[in-house]
């Protein structure tokens, strides 16, 4: 069967889609044909985006809210469906980060990401859930290769990816009887982010370990998960759910592959 990616007429909503990863998914959506409806705590960023929509001919709305305010999530997804409709693919992906060990991060730095990404995320497809089209909702949750690789200064974002991604596995068990299907993306580092940026490549060294340790030897795009969002919201992809899928060039790959070399040097 050919693969045709084509939204039109159906209505994406993504949470946190005014900037970095998800503004690019929300864009590749809106190329194809879709509804977009994107929502960010802070108003420039969502004027920002939907004069990008509307420079490409999208068809968007931007809404206002803060993933930590669960009564403000939950107007937003009233005030969309209430312009575009049902909600068809829902891609939760607002995150907060900064680099800190765990002996010198305070209680509040650790609580402020869990509630952004963890409690955020949870927020997010909760208050979403009443306004899904049943049977045949796609959703989508950006996690991170914190989540199962362990790194130093990340105590905090692993500890809510790693939620993020078990999540993403009980409500594909929960949802699944209503044809709601549930899956999560894990992008590995993806160049021109504000992630890539500050986490990432603060200094030249430190940006050629980063391409060395990815097998594939290049940065991700934006592009990169965009696609793979499209594939999974699409029908091409009706029978995965629960899966949390790496697009990284193989980087997850790298961290164990020290072990496994030990291992196999062993008589």
């Amino acid at each position: 069967m050919q693969m045709n990616i084509d939204f039109q007429g159906r209505h994406v909503f993504v949470f946190g889609g005014t900037t970095g990863i998800n503004f690019g998914i929300a864009q590749a959506f809106g190329r194809c044909g879709a509804r977009v409806s994107v929502a960010s705590r802070q108003r420039e960023n969502v004027d920002a985006a939907l004069a990008t929509f509307a420079a490409q001919g999208a068809q968007a709305q931007g809404l206002c809210a803060d993933v930590r305010d669960f009564d403000a999530v939950g107007a937003a997804f009233q005030d969309a469906a209430r312009r575009f409709g049902p909600i068809d693919v829902l891609v939760s992906g607002a995150a907060g980060n900064f680099l800190c060990t765990a002996n010198a991060m305070s209680a509040n730095g650790f609580r402020t990401v869990v509630d952004i990404d963890l409690c955020g995320t949870f927020n997010v497809l909760r208050q979403a859930y009443a306004h899904l089209r049943k049977p045949g909702a796609s959703l989508i949750n950006i996690t991170a290769p914190q989540a199962t690789v362990p790194m130093r200064s990340q105590a905090h974002a692993a500890a809510a990816k790693a939620g993020i991604d078990q999540l993403t596995r009980v409500l594909a068990l929960e949802w699944g009887a209503d044809g709601i299907r549930v899956n999560a993306i894990s992008p590995g580092p993806i160049d021109g982010t504000e992630g890539f940026r500050r986490l990432i490549a603060r200094t030249e060294e430190e940006l050629v370990l980063a391409r060395s340790a990815v097998p594939l030897g290049r940065f991700g795009t934006s592009d990169d998960i965009a696609n793979l969002a499209l594939f999974l919201a699409s029908p091409h992809a009706s029978y995965i759910s629960g899966a949390v899928v790496p697009c990284d060039g193989g980087g997850a790959l790298e961290s164990v592959k020290p072990a496994l070399e030990r291992t196999a040097l062993q008589p």
